[in-house]
């Protein structure tokens, strides 16, 4: 592209440049959650977002000034350097020590060739601070009017940072603020873009967060257990891995229901999960229970062999046995039976692991109630 199709109309070709580059980020970043997910890999997003983020924005600012180092418009790209520095200050919220800072502005001045200039120094001691300023308008973003505080900030930093351009390369006035008009109506359109899509990406986790999860006992439900056990089950049959299942109902539900009434049921549910999820938070959260039926629960343990789930079926089946439930001034008992099973060969698909484990607890059920059966 040449410099004259940039020059015609800068705004333009701009607000699509910039629109692009962050489009492209978002979907790069959106395909490598989904492929460490796919492979089971758990770790910190908002780390992966942040180096992820910066390594990015530190490719686009060195490609882009690599074109252009050395010659008489260097200084064309500023823009586009300050939109990438308040998108990993702002948007990604990184926090980087100011010592951390000196020796990357010595070592890009010195692949700019800028080191012996006394604006170059000014404008990275102001870039830092811009950075710093906008960490912590992040920070305080929960107060009235964060976008005031954003853009003022931007304005201010960015008539020094134009300031120092203008003298160094003995700019026109009229270009500083043209210049810096640009920055302002980019920073407006990067705040708009970036909030509609982190918007539009908490909508989906809500709605996916609904689609799996069951609004009462706030477990995840039958359609996540569905998605998981197919997933666990293909990678431990592939891997010859360790896969068990606890499954349990809450003894004599229906009789709650009718005696003390729906309210009261629903109450016990809540109770059940709880305690279930303590005792596994407590253990191994790699562990998953599962809301699969009115009061049915399955209990996922990828990676144990069947005598590794015993002690925590066993904490789970004494926890639940000894807890009761206060309605209306009226105490509730509960107990629960309870059955536990783990992968083997002739397995072809869950539904065969699943049926396994619900006839261990059918027979726990048949056995007179309140007891583990596990084979």
């Amino acid at each position: 592209m040449t410099w004259s199709i940039w020059r015609v109309s800068p705004f333009i070709s701009g607000v699509f440049f910039i629109l692009g580059v962050f489009t492209l980020y978002q979907v790069m970043y959106d395909g490598l959650k989904t492929v460490l997910r796919a492979k089971k890999i758990k770790v910190d997003e908002d780390k992966i977002n942040s180096y992820f983020g910066v390594i990015y924005m530190g490719i686009f600012i060195i490609s882009m000034q690599a074109t252009i180092v050395g010659t008489p418009v260097s200084w064309q790209f500023m823009n586009f350097q300050l939109i990438a520095l308040v998108f990993c200050a702002y948007f990604l919220n990184i926090h980087v020590p100011y010592y951390i800072f000196f020796p990357i502005m010595v070592a890009y001045m010195f692949f700019n060739g800028s080191l012996g200039y006394w604006e170059s120094w000014c404008h990275g001691v102001t870039l830092v601070a811009y950075y710093s300023s906008l960490n912590i308008i992040r920070r305080r973003q929960h107060s009235d009017y964060p976008f005031v505080a954003y853009i003022l900030s931007g304005a201010f930093f960015g008539s020094l940072l134009w300031f120092f351009m203008l003298i160094k390369f003995d700019l026109a006035w009229s270009t500083l603020f043209e210049e810096l008009s640009y920055f302002i109506i980019f920073q407006v359109l990067l705040y708009s873009y970036v909030t509609m899509i982190l918007r539009d990406s908490k909508l989906k986790l809500h709605l996916l967060e609904f689609a799996n999860h069951d609004a009462l006992t706030k477990t995840e439900n039958y359609a996540a257990y569905v998605t998981e056990i197919r997933s666990l089950f293909d990678l431990s049959t592939k891997n010859n891995l360790h896969l068990s299942m606890m499954m349990f109902d809450i003894d004599h539900f229906k009789h709650v229901n009718d005696t003390y009434g729906h309210l009261a049921g629903d109450k016990v549910l809540r109770h059940v999960a709880e305690i279930v999820q303590t005792v596994i938070d407590e253990n191994d959260p790699t562990v998953k229970l599962f809301r699969t039926g009115g009061e049915e629960f399955n209990v996922i343990f990828p990676g144990y062999d069947l005598p590794s789930t015993e002690p925590i079926v066993r904490q789970i089946f004494m926890a639940v046995n000894h807890s009761d439930v206060e309605v209306n001034g009226k105490t509730i008992s509960l107990t629960i039976s309870v059955g536990v099973s783990t992968i083997s060969q002739a397995d072809l698909e869950p539904n065969d692991f699943y049926a396994r484990v619900d006839g261990n607890l059918y027979q726990s059920k048949k056995n007179g109630r309140t007891q583990i059966t596990a084979n």
